[in-house]
């Protein structure tokens, strides 16, 4: 299904001029070797372009249509009309001279294979340029003593003839068509488009996964004995077509290649796309489900209005999005030199918007006007559950990709959401405005009777007889006069007695109850009046009882009880 999607999905962005053809590939470029007719090196020219990557602007290689790599492991192989230092010139920072040669002669070889007969200007320079070249001398030479530092990091060159890439001369692409088309190799009915066509046993790489090797890495591979069956030897276990590998990974590379639209959930990679390559969805999949800044030239109003347009079926002329259009959301992890598929789903495009909706309604919780988000994006709500101590800052890998798949699906949390965020709660003693909201929006989502739908408001439910709730209120009151009464303490009660309050209840607050009255006493009568007459409401809902235990579900009460009535604290008399 993967692979048969992204197939498409080539087919669309080839038909609409966006991608290179079959046999060909956006290859970033980072210098351009000059040189005449006589194979002279005339300059190295950079090709860099300036990026924007959040607050920082990047200097990046440029990406040019060039014919597509070759698939490395660990032998030698060179691409055509353009590879890195050690194939074009012979020269490494590896410290690896022997193996640069033989790196340069097989790239020597390659060239003269397809260019013998060729008589255009840019043949003859690139075959005189190969005969004249002296590895062993070439760090010697003046142009490349300029840029050595710059060639040792491993980027691409290309060549460049009479004021126009080589890979533009119509004769030499006419017999680099050839020779990719005329590759031998076991015809079999290729699995994802059904055609009879050469199976090819390794596949192109895949680039721009995070954390995946620079190089590149595979997504479909077989390359040892245990994977492999039937006698069958590396992808001839998965038949793939030339054509369908080709096209998968050149659509994939794509979508990895335009930064904008790539995004992180904890180590997973997550890449969207809709049928036909229409771009106003990524567009509108970028803010909403991942909360980047609205770009529509909607006001946030009208946005909003026809984000609910979409979740109701409606078509959307603002923005020109159909919410039955089939979209799909791919998550790829980095396994050594292989991709994991973290999640790969299939729904209408109004059906993903939809579910994200209900999400971001099921988190909506009471906060103060200093907080960044309106709605929390799901890399902010993941990073609720990892230690700000620790130095690695993602969140669990499987936590990341079970969560995300449940938000885009719609389906029931992972219990691993709630129980992070109840670990950091008792870890850190704060019941921050995400840990409040994950809790909330788990249980909205995943009932249970112990944190019952009255506690899973917005803001405060004064209204609620809840125990575990009312007991949380109670909490955050005792709080509230120790602050009053000594403000700057070192160590509050939340510190000394939060986690205890709530898993062990009568156990706590016969203590509490003996300190709230030396607190109360040093505040002035008005605060003191009004604090008092609080706590008797809650204290006549509790009884003279207090319950032993608190279950999970009922820890969960007492933390929205508490921070409902925090935020409430700090909230005006009109707006509550």
């Amino acid at each position: 299904m993967i692979l048969q999607a992204l197939t498409k999905l080539y087919e669309d962005l080839a038909e609409q001029g966006k991608i290179a053809r079959e046999g060909w590939n956006a290859v970033k470029i980072s210098y351009l070797l000059e040189i005449d007719e006589d194979g002279t090196l005339l300059g190295i020219v950079p090709q860099f372009k300036e990026v924007v990557s959040g607050k920082k602007t990047l200097s990046v290689p440029m990406d040019k249509i060039l014919p597509a790599a070759v698939k490395r492991s660990s032998g030698i192989a060179s691409n055509f009309l353009w590879d890195n230092s050690a194939y074009m010139l012979g020269i490494d920072g590896k410290g690896k001279p022997e193996r640069a040669k033989e790196c340069f002669e097989a790239c020597k070889g390659f060239h003269r294979e397809l260019l013998d007969g060729i008589d255009t200007a840019a043949a003859r320079a690139i075959l005189n340029f190969f005969d004249g070249w002296e590895p062993a001398s070439a760090a010697e030479h003046p142009l490349i003593v300029e840029n050595l530092n710059e060639l040792y990091k491993g980027g691409n060159v290309t060549f460049y003839v009479n004021g126009r890439l080589a890979a533009e001369d119509a004769e030499i692409k006419a017999a680099w068509q050839k020779y990719y088309d005329s590759s031998d190799g076991e015809r079999m009915q290729c699995l994802v488009t059904g055609k009879d066509d050469v199976i090819v046993p390794t596949h192109p790489a895949i680039k721009g996964v995070a954390d995946a090797q620079s190089s590149g890495a595979a997504l479909v591979s077989f390359n040892a004995s245990a994977f492999c069956s039937y006698g069958k030897e590396q992808n001839y276990n998965a038949p793939v077509g030339k054509y369908a590998a080709f096209a998968y990974t050149s659509a994939l590379n794509y979508l990895l290649s335009d930064k904008e639209n790539v995004h992180r959930i904890g180590d997973t990679t997550v890449v969207c796309w809709a049928e036909g390559a229409e771009e106003q969805y990524n567009g509108l999949t970028n803010m909403w489900m991942f909360g980047d800044d609205n770009n529509t030239g909607l006001s946030d109003a009208d946005l909003y209005a026809a984000v609910k347009r979409i979740t109701e079926g409606k078509y959307c002329n603002e923005l020109k999005i159909d919410p039955k259009r089939p979209y799909y959301v791919l998550g790829l992890a980095p396994n050594a030199a292989r991709l994991s598929v973290s999640f790969f789903l299939r729904n209408e495009f109004g059906s993903f918007i939809r579910n994200v909706n209900e999400h971001y309604e099921r988190m909506e919780i009471a906060k103060s006007k200093f907080d960044k988000f309106d709605t929390l994006p799901i890399w902010a709500m993941l990073n609720e559950t990892v230690n700000p101590k620790s130095q690695d800052k993602k969140p669990s890998s499987v936590l990341a990709k079970s969560t995300a798949r449940a938000i885009f699906a719609g389906t029931a949390y992972p219990a691993a959401l709630l129980n992070g965020a109840m670990l950091r709660i008792r870890a850190e003693r704060n019941i921050t405005l995400g840990r409040a909201a994950i809790i909330k929006a788990y249980y909205l989502k995943n009932t249970n009777k112990g944190c019952p739908k009255e506690v899973l408001t917005v803001s405060l439910n004064e209204q609620s007889t809840n125990i575990p709730y009312t007991l949380g209120r109670l909490f955050a009151y005792y709080e509230f006069a120790q602050d009053g009464a000594n403000p700057g303490i070192n160590a509050t009660i939340k510190d000394k007695y939060l986690n205890s309050a709530e898993a062990a209840p009568a156990h706590i607050f016969p203590i509490l109850n003996k300190l709230y009255p030396k607190h109360l006493n040093k505040l002035n009568d008005k605060t003191a009046w009004f604090i008092d007459s609080e706590v008797m409401k809650l204290k006549s809902v509790l009884g003279e009882e207090y319950p032993v235990r608190l279950t999970l579900p009922e820890q969960g009460s007492f933390d929205l009880g508490y921070y409902h009535q925090k935020q409430w604290f700090y909230t005006k008399k009109e707006d509550r």
